[in-house]
């Protein structure tokens, strides 16, 4: 399958980023629904405004505010609910939040469960090569809270999601369960491979993705993606 082509403004895509790196993230927990108002799908700014240099005043502290009041209601709403530094994806003017979004036609698979805690199983096991350590990856993808509602997903954006495997950049979840190791096969280009991600490989105990005192995320809340992985990015 053809990579996608890299944008040239890129939207952090908080839900797979760890706790400690992310500043902002989006509803992604299973145990529970997320208690969070409407949210935009993405933003076309992901970096929070500071003061410039050359202004100073009342007028250039409001207008870095009310940029960085935006900025950070679109990176809630960026998309995955997958990644650790930022996950290149196109942004979507306008758009929604997910709340019901299914893929269609997908076999369920029995999941396997390593040590790590991490379960996994293959819908459809791919014929290209792995994805390699370090480097960009295409994926598609579909995430779930644990009563089934979709709270995020690729193929609403109609294009795959960009992100730097094996480096610690995304959850350790998706780490491992894309890129394999302890005891998990490496994903090939074409497969498509169903994940259950236990809270020390996601978010962990603290709540995320608050906002103004309301946390889309739960503690210890479970995750579970259905992957597709594109193509190595080029």
């Amino acid at each position: 399958m053809a990579a996608s082509a890299l944008p040239p403004a890129a939207a952090l895509n908080p839900r797979f980023l760890p706790l400690q790196s992310r500043r902002l993230s989006i509803a992604v927990g299973y145990g529970g629904r997320p208690h969070s108002p409407s949210l935009p799908s993405s933003c076309g700014v992901c970096t929070c405004s500071g003061r410039n240099g050359e202004e100073g005043g009342e007028g250039s502290r409001s207008r870095s505010m009310e940029i960085d009041i935006r900025t950070r209601r679109g990176v809630i709403g960026a998309g995955l609910s997958l990644l650790l530094t930022s996950p290149l994806a196109a942004p979507e003017a306008g758009a929604t939040r997910i709340q019901y979004y299914a893929t269609v036609g997908e076999r369920l698979c029995d999941l396997n469960f390593v040590k790590s805690g991490l379960g996994y199983c293959d819908v459809e096991v791919g014929s290209g090569v792995k994805p390699p350590p370090g480097e960009l990856i295409n994926i598609h993808y579909t995430a779930r809270f644990e009563d089934g509602t979709v709270f995020d997903s690729s193929y609403k954006r109609a294009r795959p999601l960009t992100l730097r495997i094996g480096v610690g950049k995304v959850l350790p979840g998706l780490d491992q369960g894309i890129l394999g190791g302890g005891g998990v096969p490496p994903m090939l280009v074409g497969g498509k491979r169903k994940l259950r991600i236990p809270p020390a490989l996601a978010y962990g105990p603290e709540p995320a993705g608050c906002f103004s005192g309301d946390c889309n995320i739960p503690g210890n809340a479970t995750l579970l993606y259905d992957i597709l992985f594109v193509g190595v990015y080029k």
